[in-house]
């Protein structure tokens, strides 16, 4: 039997420009993900979010079936771009009236709700003034926070400020493959990066000005290790693997973590980024060493590290290691080891915001989906974090990635990461055997 603690959150997660579709309707704004999936050739199959999932008309159906599950948490996004089209603050009342009924259900149905505000929709018209570039985004951003905290007080607890600004600065602003599909360089990814970090500090503060009740984090992502043994020799290494600065900046926990959270960037051999690091000024570190109430880890594979005579080294994978669908590594012992390198560090309660995989599900003959790979994908990773939580890690909840199918950004409608099937055409629901296997988790029955 997996073993967690009685209190322990469960939950699954969507965002909205994944599932909603219908980003116009009501007087709501286009977003950089519409803009950018209507661009020809950036996304598989030529596929966009216009229908998605239809959440905006289907909510009710998914949340229900959450429910089924025994979870108490749903954790979802909202389009800034569907409440405040141009990003000045004027507001869409249809598109809080569509959130008004999202939240209402979930309480209905006695879902805790988990509001991300930033999943990456960044309103077009903000893209327009320079995005991430622009100074006055993260004040932007941090008068829709507050807005939405005092509209949702009383009926939403807990928020997410921003989703993985690892993946919007790296994959839409150096790489070109998310939106608004930029490749910049050094110093404008830093000014990007700043203005995520300056955007959590201030909405931070705006939601709990307009809720001091608030419970407020943020969701990251990024490199993380785990020891081939368990040796001191071999946990330190994975460990010192985790935490190095240098290469990769732009997809670590710590270089978002570290000043949020410790007041500090991270040391760094790299020159030019040092200079940057060292040129934020104190007024500006001030407001993003704002500590958060709880973290989410978006985590769903890792690197296995050993001890070498001069430092460390990544263990190769043999021919054939397991894989995803989406051919992402399948390695549980992150959900043990990563997780606890991560709690060692920050100490905050936390959540795993994001865990899953992509499988190449499909309606079988007798109209039913079975998804072994995705059962036994779960039993290995939640082992993991059991484990995990035993050793002393502060997590104290779990939210599956994700709730339903949908549209997975670049990739389209070709991955599914869904406990529940969304057949496209229809728009019919069919929960998959890990959908019964994960509520049979949760009602204590594995």
């Amino acid at each position: 039997m997996i073993k967690f603690p009685e209190n322990f959150i469960w939950g699954a997660a969507s965002s909205a420009y994944q599932i909603e579709g219908h980003s116009t309707a009501d007087g709501g704004g286009l977003s950089i993900w519409d803009t950018f999936s209507h661009t020809p050739g950036n996304i598989d199959y030529g596929d966009t979010g216009d229908i998605a999932c239809d959440a905006y008309h289907r909510y009710a159906e998914d949340i229900a079936l959450l429910k089924a599950t025994g979870a108490s948490a749903y954790r979802f996004s909202t389009s800034w771009a569907r409440v405040d089209p141009k990003a000045d603050g004027t507001w869409n009342e249809a598109g809080l009236a569509y959130y008004d009924a999202v939240v209402n259900c979930c309480i209905e149905n006695g879902l805790t709700p988990y509001m991300t505000l930033y999943h990456w929709e960044l309103p077009q018209s903000a893209q327009d003034r320079g995005g991430w570039l622009n100074g006055e985004t993260p004040l932007a951003f941090a008068r829709y926070a507050g807005m939405m905290a005092e509209h949702f007080k009383g009926r939403v607890k807990n928020y997410f400020t921003l989703n993985e600004p690892q993946c919007t600065v790296s994959m839409g602003h150096k790489d070109a493959l998310h939106a608004p599909g930029l490749k910049l360089g050094t110093k404008e990814l830093f000014t990007c990066w700043k203005h995520q970090l300056l955007a959590h500090g201030y909405a931070q503060r705006a939601i709990k000005a307009a809720d001091s009740g608030a419970t407020v984090g943020l969701a990251s992502t990024g490199q993380l290790c785990y020891p081939e043994s368990e040796t001191a020799e071999d946990i330190a290494a994975a460990r010192k693997a985790t935490f190095e600065t240098n290469p990769g900046w732009l997809f670590s926990h710590h270089w978002l973590l570290d000043p949020i959270c410790l007041g500090s960037f991270p040391d760094c051999d790299d020159n030019e980024l040092s200079a940057l690091a060292k040129s934020v000024t104190g007024e500006e570190m001030e407001i993003i060493h704002t500590v958060p109430d709880i973290l989410g880890y978006n985590i769903y594979n890792g690197h296995e590290v050993r001890a070498t005579a001069d430092g460390f080294e990544q263990v190769p994978r043999y021919p054939g290691f397991p894989r995803t669908g989406i051919k992402w590594p399948v390695s549980e012992k992150v959900l043990d080891w990563g997780v606890r390198f991560l709690s060692e560090r920050y100490g905050i309660p936390a959540f795993i915001s994001e865990n899953g995989l992509s499988c190449n599900d499909r309606i079988y003959l007798d109209g039913k989906v079975h998804d072994a790979d995705r059962i036994d994908f779960l039993a290995r990773y939640l082992g993991c974090l059991s484990r995990a939580i035993e050793n002393g890690a502060n997590m104290i909840g779990y939210f599956h990635w994700s709730l339903t199918d949908n549209f997975e950004w670049h990739n389209g409608y070709g991955e599914r990461f869904g406990l529940i099937y969304i057949d496209y055409p229809s728009q019919k629901r069919i929960p998959k055997d890990s959908y019964y296997w994960y509520s049979k988790l949760i009602k204590g029955q594995i």
